[in-house]
């Protein structure tokens, strides 16, 4: 299951990114047990694992002009058929594509990456428009349609 976006994938997002501030939904699945790729033996879960990465990210972000705005754990299914397939979800914001990129490049960043791709099965990362960039991009086209 993809834990990293593909090489088109990124470029998409360059080329879609608005101006201003980025916003991403994190849709996350855990491994039932952390798996560290260089074999360490541990006794965490995979939720546990990513909750190592996810304090040290926050502060990682917050130091790019990056806040968090919402952390939380999937609880019940309301609407909808099948099985909840999300253990947690959470939304958060970059002041812009180059804080993002400059986020996700840095050494720190990479410094705890392990705990992520340990702790993580599966992930959604999708980059959502705020109302103002939505709006923009609406008037943007009914402009173009009525010329």
């Amino acid at each position: 299951m993809p834990t990293q976006p593909r090489p088109e994938q990124l470029q998409n997002f360059s080329e879609k990114a608005p101006e201003g501030p980025i916003y991403m939904l994190n849709l996350l699945k855990f491994k039932e047990r952390a798996e560290y790729a260089d074999g360490r033996e541990t006794e965490l879960s995979g939720a546990e694992a990513y909750g190592l990465y996810g304090a040290a990210v926050r502060k990682i972000v917050e130091g790019f002009g990056g806040q968090f705005h919402f952390f939380g754990h999937c609880n019940a299914l309301v609407i909808g058929d099948g099985e909840l397939a999300w253990d947690a979800v959470g939304i958060m914001e970059y002041p812009s594509l180059e804080a993002f990129q400059g986020m996700v490049g840095s050494s720190e960043y990479g410094d705890i990456h392990v705990h992520r791709e340990a702790g993580l099965d599966h992930q959604l990362l999708i980059n959502c428009l705020s109302p103002e960039q939505a709006m923009a991009v609406a008037q943007a086209a009914a402009q173009s349609a009525s010329e």
